[in-house]
């Protein structure tokens, strides 16, 4: 598909409707009516329809003003990504997102503007528990899910941000500069995964730039990749304030401003003055009227209702597979409920169940732990709340403290309640540190000290720091940010009604320092350098032998699991195939049913490149009885095996053995299997700076090069049998031969070129 081809892929009626508009009625359409509708047209049949944040939930704005973040219709609050990437249950998300399409429909919204997957290239990022993951893989086959389930409804998705937004600080404007490596590999696939299988009917570009140019005005990115190499055929629209050059975006491939800004001339001066084409504001505008189209039959759903109680099990649901259990020492969890509790935290009082800015939801209903657990027959008898702290900067309340420790003493099970509050973490600002507030491990001293059964949950969207006070829990919940039935989903895995499913989407570092972005974290006069490359997250912690706190996908389990028979051919036992499948049995071997997460990781051979030990190339989330056994599978395509070849411009397959390791968490590896893979064997034709090493082991240019320097040996005298002398000659470019040899460069080059072109068509190559 041509680059050209790609931008006109919006259906002929839209494009026939497009054609008979006037060119003022054509640039209306390319940027919004208002801060949340898209420009209608009366006579043309063109609606002007709501488009309304998300992403994990319905943010339907009370006004037309994009200032109101907080004055929204009340919705179901979903887990945020945070929470929810932790699931690792794609099918899961997929019901998220088809309630969340159900109550669009009732809120006349066309579209939500979510998912967003951008990867959490550091743990400070202010946006992290809007993000899913460290890992592309990951990101891109969880959030699919939200793509296919709100589209399932007839209303549309908005995946965002394209591309390479990372960070809060700077972020209108910053430049990020990011090898065609790392893009290509950690920052668009979770974009490229979900664009080629789940087609969402828009995306959302970036603020910032990316290589000095703005992802509003990249035409690289929204047409030649997105479009061209992709094949998508939707509408790409601007985030809110990202537009800074109408008639740039709309030749990039931006098909919508939003909001307006009142530019609508400026776009009809620059076809009349030849800096726009007509022919590409058609397409730019015929996008959006077939936008219109695909959403109508829901937006004219009139009278429909979603059943609130039924979105609140889903969210319930979502909230209860996303919980970790990161430490359970002496099986403390699950809580007995005839236990003498101690309940302390501000938190299970006041839930923290979302992050900050313009993803905040006014949620339909919201459940405290303290709730939960009354309704689950846990009174007062049983159960002693202190709040412990305050969720503010004011110093610790010492008769805070006093009132912990007395609940504390005594009881058989403390259950202290730790997190971030709401202002530490938002859109709009990265965080200063991934520590828990003073006054919060102040608590746990005192409390730690009166009772030795202490259980931490955490609520937080971002990792916090655990490996300083760790020893001062029997037990550790990551509780994440879980949405308005976070409370209910907490005491469902906490008293056991419910396995502790939950696994890392995201490693915890010993230390912020340990970060491998640090070192560029947040950038610098305007740009930041993505200086770790590809190796983000567990990428570099596990090749470079990093301790951290805990890695990427642990989690444990009230049961037990065993992963044995694990095998690995290429696929169809085609020897010339780079893809393979994998299988493995897994079994119950607990007392309890739960669920095992399977992981696949690749492990690639000895490279040119620099590669990472190991990366996810897949998962599978299995339910099982006690003592029941499945036999789990894996296709593995030709990607699973690839890196992308700055040189060669694509992706590509080394001939070698690849040992694939079936894993629980990325540093627990229950076993592994090889497949020997043939390779894709793409290379470029040699030339005069391909240097002595690459001629020789290239099947055609070795016996070219060869001939040539034992020619050249027998008249100067080369050692070449010298070890040293074939160290020195490896990288030297064949151009710089003249130095060693009694030749000149350019004979030197017409000898070898020439003999290599005819070993090349003799072989019946095609350069």
């Amino acid at each position: 598909m041509s680059n050209e081809t790609a931008v006109t892929n919006a259906s002929q009626p839209a494009a026939d409707t497009v054609r008979a508009l006037s060119l003022e009625e054509k640039a209306s359409l390319t940027s919004g009516a208002d801060a949340w509708h898209l420009q209608g047209i009366e006579h043309a049949g063109i609606e002007g329809f709501m488009i309304t944040d998300g992403p994990h939930g319905l943010r339907k704005a009370l006004n037309d003003t994009s200032a109101s973040i907080n004055e929204s219709a009340p919705a179901t609050c979903f887990p945020p990504a945070a929470g929810l990437s932790s699931s690792w249950n794609p099918d899961l998300v997929r019901d998220v997102g088809k309630a969340m399409g159900e109550e669009c429909i009732q809120e006349k919204v066309a579209v939500i503007l979510g998912p967003g997957v951008n990867i959490k290239r550091n743990p400070l990022g202010g946006r992290c528990f809007e993000f899913w993951s460290e890992d592309p893989y990951l990101a891109g086959h969880e959030a699919a899910g939200i793509v296919e389930g709100v589209q399932s409804q007839g209303v549309g998705t908005s995946l965002k941000h394209f591309a390479a937004n990372n960070q809060e600080t700077d972020r209108l404007r910053v430049d990020a500069l990011v090898s065609p490596r790392a893009l290509r590999e950690i920052y668009l696939p979770a974009f490229e995964y979900i664009v080629k299988t789940a087609d969402p009917w828009t995306l959302m570009c970036a603020y910032n730039k990316i290589n000095g140019v703005y992802a509003s005005e990249n035409r690289w990115l929204l047409t030649e990749v997105l479009r061209g190499e992709w094949g998508y055929d939707g509408m790409v629209m601007s985030d809110w304030g990202a537009d800074h050059n109408r008639v740039a975006a709309l030749n990039a491939g931006l098909n919508l401003q939003m909001p307006p800004d009142g530019t609508d001339a400026k776009v009809v001066a620059g076809v009349q003055g030849g800096a726009l084409n007509e022919e590409q504001l058609d397409r730019m505008a015929a996008g959006v009227v077939e936008l219109n189209a695909k959403t109508a039959p829901a937006m004219h759903r009139d009278g429909y209702h979603y059943d609130i109680a039924e979105h609140d099990d889903v969210a319930r649901r979502a909230a209860t597979e996303s919980v970790v259990l990161l430490k359970n020492e002496g099986g403390l969890l699950p809580v007995s409920k005839s236990a003498h509790i101690a309940v302390i935290g501000e938190f299970a009082r006041t839930p923290r169940y979302q992050g900050g800015g313009s993803s905040h939801i006014t949620p339909n209903r919201l459940s405290s732990f303290l709730e939960a657990a009354a309704l689950k027959g846990i009174d007062g008898t049983q159960l002693t709340f202190a709040p412990g702290f305050t969720l503010d900067d004011a110093p610790q309340d010492p008769a805070l403290t006093r009132k912990a420790v007395e609940a504390a003493t005594g009881s058989d099970i403390v259950l202290l309640f730790l997190g971030l509050p709401a202002d530490a973490e938002s859109e709009g600002f990265d965080r200063e540190s991934i520590d828990l507030p003073a006054k919060q491990l102040e608590l746990l001293d005192a409390v730690a000290a009166a009772n030795a059964n202490v259980a931490v949950v955490l609520s937080n969207g971002s990792v916090v720091s655990i490996a300083p006070w760790r020893d001062r829990a029997q037990a550790i919940v990551e509780g994440w940010l879980l949405g308005q039935a976070g409370g209910t989903g907490l005491a469902d895995v906490l008293f056991g009604d419910a396995d502790a499913s939950g696994r890392l989407a995201q490693s915890i570092p010993l230390r912020i320092e340990d970060d491998p972005s640090m070192i560029n974290w947040p950038g610098e006069e305007g740009h930041v350098e993505y200086g770790e490359g590809v190796y983000v997250g567990y990428r570099y912690y596990d090749s470079f032998g990093k301790e951290v706190a805990y890695p990427f996908g642990y989690g444990l389990s009230y049961t037990t699991f065993d992963i044995s028979d694990i095998a690995a051919t290429q696929s169809s036992g085609n020897i010339k195939t780079n893809t393979a499948s994998v299988s493995a049995k897994v079994i119950n071997t607990g007392g309890r049913d739960g669920y095992a997460t399977v992981q696949v990781y690749v492990a690639p051979p000895k490279s040119k490149v620099s590669r990472p030990v190991h990366e996810l190339k897949g998962f599978k989330k299995v339910f099982l009885k006690a003592g029941e056994s499945a036999t789990v599978s894996f296709d593995l395509d030709e990607r699973a095996f690839a890196y992308w070849s700055t040189r060669l411009n694509d992706w590509h397959v080394e001939a070698g053995d690849y040992r694939i390791e079936v894993a629980t968490s990325s540093r627990d590896i229950a076993g592994a299997a090889q497949v020997t893979l043939p390779g894709d064997g793409k290379k470029l034709p040699l030339n005069e700076w391909s240097t002595f090493g690459e001629w020789r082991v290239d099947p055609i240019g070795g016996p070219v090069i060869d001939s040539f320097m034992h020619n050249a040996s027998s008249q100067d005298a080369l050692a070449l049998d010298d070890p040293a002398m074939r160290i020195f000659l490896e990288s030297l470019p064949v151009n710089s031969l003249s130095m060693l040899v009694g030749v000149g460069s350019d004979e030197i080059i017409s000898t070898l070129m020439s003999g290599y072109r005819k070993r090349f068509e003799a072989a019946g190559e095609v350069e």
